[in-house]
């Protein structure tokens, strides 16, 4: 697909981090974006930043994990701009799940599976079938995480399944695209390949009612600042990726029609080849082991 001044794009957790990234990516290029995203004062503030850069921009303030908010966004992106051409379904949230997988809080498997694979599907169904329709080149990016689509830090158990459930909905959704013939491609992004610096750490700031922790945490929430803190003290190094740079990604992955949106890593690389091994060798997943549990 080539990115072409006059197209829209829409991006879902976009007031922030990777999303208002890509926002600006896209309107660098000339493209219209819709910006959705649950936070109201930060999508407030990224349309007036991305306006006065002068871009063109709709905001909506939108819950992916509440099927009728989505649909009413495409509705008011089509309204506005007549069509849509690029689709990221980039909001997500880390769970806050405590302790062993059997003692996690079950609002917790519900607030991460409600945004990140019911956030994702419900922008396929919302914007899909009119994007098919209208014959155009378009494109659907859905952010998954190299925590879970690629392996599992089973510290973060949650996050983990709902970014591996992620990848195999783009890969099916791909599979689906290319027997319909459609114009549309699909791509599944790994942001990285280091640490950014994002409000995931942080998600529990718009956590809805509905999710509420059934019990309270036994520990703080820790920040982002907090962890590196923590890791430097051990002796760890610690690498961020500009958010920048994952736009850029992106940006490049769609012109090339690109599936697997995965920076180059030594370390994922081996992560990949450690699991595939696993699984050819019908081995058990020793690549576990190398994780601090405790």
């Amino acid at each position: 697909m080539d990115l072409r001044a006059g197209q829209v794009a829409v991006v879902t957790g976009a007031a922030s981090g990777i999303g208002l990234a890509l926002a600006r990516r896209f309107a660098a290029e000339g493209l219209r974006v819709v910006l959705a995203d649950v936070e109201e004062a930060a999508l407030a503030e990224a349309v007036h930043d991305l306006r006065a850069e002068g871009a063109d921009v709709h905001a909506r303030v939108v819950d992916v994990g509440v099927r009728e908010q989505v649909v009413e966004l495409a509705e008011a992106a089509y309204d506005t701009y007549g069509a849509v051409h690029v689709l990221c379904n980039n909001a997500g949230v880390g769970s806050g799940a405590e302790g062993r997988m059997w003692q996690h809080d079950p609002n917790d498997w519900r607030w991460a599976f409600a945004v990140n694979v019911w956030g994702v599907f419900h922008g396929v169904q919302a914007f899909l079938p009119r994007m098919i329709e209208a014959g155009q080149p378009g494109h659907v990016v859905n952010t998954s995480s190299g925590d879970g689509g690629i392996a599992p830090l089973p510290t973060a158990s949650v996050y983990a399944v709902t970014k591996a459930a992620v990848v195999t909905l783009t890969e099916s959704l791909y599979a689906h695209l290319r027997a319909e013939h459609a114009r549309v491609g699909a791509s599944v992004l790994f942001p990285g390949p280091h640490m950014l610096r994002t409000g995931l750490w942080e998600s529990h700031r718009n956590r809805p009612a509905r999710y509420a922790k059934r019990r309270p945490r036994r520990t703080p929430y820790r920040s982002l600042d907090q962890w590196e803190a923590a890791m430097r003290t051990a002796g760890k190094e610690v690498r961020f990726t500009p958010v920048e740079e994952v736009a850029e990604l992106v940006v490049a992955g769609i012109r090339a029609d690109r599936f697997w949106l995965l920076p180059a890593s030594e370390h994922s690389d081996a992560q990949i080849r450690a699991r595939a091994r696993s699984m050819l060798d019908r081995a058990n997943p020793s690549y576990l082991e190398s994780f601090v549990l405790d």
